[in-house]
């Protein structure tokens, strides 16, 4: 019987140590169910400032310190923070692009695209609602 308590208690631990999923979001005028992992990052990154169906696009991010903003970067689109920091500060300076919008908190994050059009984002699942659109990356 001890055994089993332990194994539960450890178990319970395990299960909630777990890294979340981390999912795209968008405002719910967004058409687009999939996008190509690298048509993300190239949003994400400022590079590309359309929806494929040429809807302008709003981003927004976490603080670069969020763990979920480190864990979204590096997981889903395959870069560092930094990365994206140095390519948002270069489009800043050269006066060719501006930086995407911050928000402060996951629940600002929904908020903030639920209210956007075009807006894209991300979050934890535990986070989701009908107010926003799911995209899934491929």
């Amino acid at each position: 019987m001890t055994l089993a308590l332990l194994f539960n208690t450890a178990s319970a631990q395990t299960s909630e140590e777990l890294p979340k999923t981390i999912i795209l979001i968008a405002h719910p005028s967004v058409g687009t169910p999939m996008i190509h992992r690298d048509t993300a990052r190239a949003m994400f990154a400022m590079r590309q400032r359309t929806w494929p169906n040429g809807q302008a696009a709003q981003i927004f991010v976490l603080p670069n310190r969020d763990t979920v903003h480190g864990r979204f970067t590096k997981e889903q689109l395959g870069v560092y923070p930094h990365q994206l920091q140095l390519a948002w500060d270069r489009m800043v300076f050269s006066g060719m692009g501006q930086a995407p919008n911050r928000v402060r908190s996951q629940e600002e994050m929904r908020e903030q695209v639920a209210r956007t059009p075009g807006a894209l984002g991300y979050l934890e699942r535990e986070y989701l609602d009908e107010s926003v659109h799911v995209i899934s990356m491929e």
